[in-house]
């Protein structure tokens, strides 16, 4: 799909203007300009407007939100499930509301408030919101994350996939073996180095806590171990040995 900024302000609802607040400060940038200076987003970059609406959704400023979805920890599937679930505690809302007016159409004298309570909402909403902070806070390493993501080309998107996952399957293919092999090791190694020159300054302690996370979030580790069963324990163990030389 290519829509221009004209065809995506009127599919999802966002202003130009604020598309175009968007760029400028490298939220959500156009897949292409063409000569004549008109935006036009692919496939990724529609998508990436939808994350943006479900974290302003939980509250989140700009400058957070660009910093979550610019965070390799970043997980989509985790995301759409979470969003999913907040949709469906407003459905089920309004159709209390649509019940509640129908009924009050046929004559129905019983005053029911519960249809306007949003509690459940508005928990659910806190709840996601929380676990987002959480997880990626508010950090030196992540601001300057989405700084580089901000200049990131799609071919520089596509690379950085590529590498991720040429290292990811090199773990997937030593699961089985000691996490203090020296073979193990030099994976941790690449992608400490990769980290490092890709998203931010990434530390031994930084490193640590993206080990723990690994195997911790069960969503994470299932996403790792796409890869190959056991991949997301190898790499938690192998930065565990690593961060204690």
């Amino acid at each position: 799909m290519r829509l221009s900024i004209g065809s995506l302000s009127k599919r999802s609802g966002v202003s130009i203007r604020a598309l175009r607040h968007y760029d400028q400060i490298g939220l959500l940038q156009p897949s292409e300009v063409a000569e004549s200076g008109y935006r036009y987003y692919d496939d990724a970059a529609i998508e990436r407007l939808w994350q943006i609406l479900f974290y302003r959704e939980l509250g989140f400023p700009l400058g957070d939100i660009g910093e979550i979805l610019s965070s390799p920890a970043f997980d989509r599937n985790r995301a759409l499930t979470e969003h999913r679930s907040l949709l469906v505690q407003k459905r089920e809302r309004l159709d209390r509301l649509i019940d509640l007016v129908s009924n009050a159409m046929k004559g129905a004298n019983k005053m029911e408030f519960k249809p306007f309570d949003t509690s459940e909402i508005d928990a659910l909403r806190e709840q996601y919101a929380a676990e987002a902070k959480a997880r990626w806070g508010d950090t030196q390493a992540y601001r300057e994350s989405a700084k580089r993501a901000a200049q990131w080309t799609e071919a520089d998107k596509a690379k950085l996939k590529k590498e991720s996952a040429e290292i990811f399957a090199a773990f997937a293919a030593l699961v089985g073996t000691d996490p203090a092999h020296a073979q193990v090791q030099a994976l941790v190694s690449r992608w400490k180095a990769f980290v490092s020159e890709s998203y931010y300054d990434c530390t031994d302690e930084i490193l640590a806590g993206l080990g723990q996370m690994y195997i911790a979030d069960e969503r994470f580790a299932k996403n790792i171990d796409k890869f190959g069963a056991g991949t997301a324990q190898l790499m938690s163990e192998a930065i565990a040995v690593y961060c204690k030389k």
